[in-house]
């Protein structure tokens, strides 16, 4: 991984924290029009089969067309991020796309799309959508319908807390909207139970290096009922210490997350760190 990968690692995961976060009015519908539209800048243009939308009236109006017995699902394949010198952002991806609800006789349909997003920074580490084009590759049926929300609605907190965490600015205040009541971080620096622990955490050991970024991989979940997932994934982190030497370190995260779906993100209730492979210099 290189420098500048490192250092622009938080805006990567806000851009995939905005990607999740589009699919899930479509797939949850008491997700809400309000936090669709907070993803999008206020000029949006939305391009795809169904047509042209242009700013946030627009695109609402579209929205609420949609038959509300469709059932829908969006499973992300792959995505890339660049970032340019300005902060604009262009992300592309191709998913999966299943729905229930158009053919007949609950056949489910199946499309391959490939998206093309530019975003734009705003005033907070979120970046907004300013033009999205979807086009379809390929249409088919598939054997069953596969539900994404829990997929998307978790993947969102993920790389939000990180973007959060990586940060520059240090800022912990945002932070609060993602954590559950009394929450749980177990970190192997010790354990975190309170907002004032965390944000000292973030100010101290959080803050001993120039620039950090952490690779999610080995993601999986299981509901728990009620709204609880349970989250297993690895961190492989890179750093960059104030000196300029640049660290590595690998950890296994389980995550218990509560979701109340008319809330922009879900929320972190515990976090449970093992350390797979500890900090050590860049070979």
């Amino acid at each position: 991984m290189s420098t500048t990968e490192i250092k622009n690692g938080y805006k990567q995961h806000a851009a995939l924290a905005q990607l999740h976060r589009w699919y899930l009015l479509y797939e949850e519908p008491k997700y809400g029009i309000a936090n669709a539209l907070d993803i999008l800048d206020k000029d949006i243009r939305v391009k795809s089969g169904l047509g042209e939308a242009k700013g946030h009236e627009q695109y609402a109006a579209r929205v609420k067309q949609l038959p509300t017995t469709w059932k829908n699902a969006h499973d992300v394949k792959s995505t890339n991020v660049t970032i340019n010198d300005d902060g604009s952002m262009l992300l592309t991806t191709d998913i999966t796309y299943l729905n229930q609800g158009l053919l007949n006789d609950d056949a489910v349909r199946s499309a391959k799309l490939s998206y093309t997003m530019s975003l734009t920074p705003s005033d907070s580490v979120l970046p907004k959508f300013t033009d999205i084009e979807i086009e379809q590759n390929s249409e088919g049926t598939a054997e069953a319908f596969v539900p994404r929300y829990a997929q998307n609605r978790l993947r969102s907190v993920v790389h939000y807390w990180l973007a959060l965490i990586e940060d520059p600015s240090r800022n912990a205040e945002p932070v609060k909207e993602i954590l559950a009541e009394n929450f749980s971080l177990n970190f192997s620096s010790g354990a975190i139970t309170d907002f004032e622990g965390f944000s000292k955490w973030l100010a101290g050991p959080g803050s001993q290096i120039s620039a950090s970024t952490h690779k999610v991989s080995n993601f999986s979940f299981k509901p728990l009922g009620d709204d609880r997932y349970e989250v297993e994934m690895d961190f492989d982190w890179n750093g960059i210490l104030p000196n300029g030497k640049e660290m590595t370190a690998k950890t296994h995260h389980n995550w218990t997350v509560v979701d109340d779906r008319t809330e922009r993100f879900a929320r972190i209730q515990k976090v449970d760190v093992k350390v797979l492979e500890p900090f050590a210099p860049k070979p």
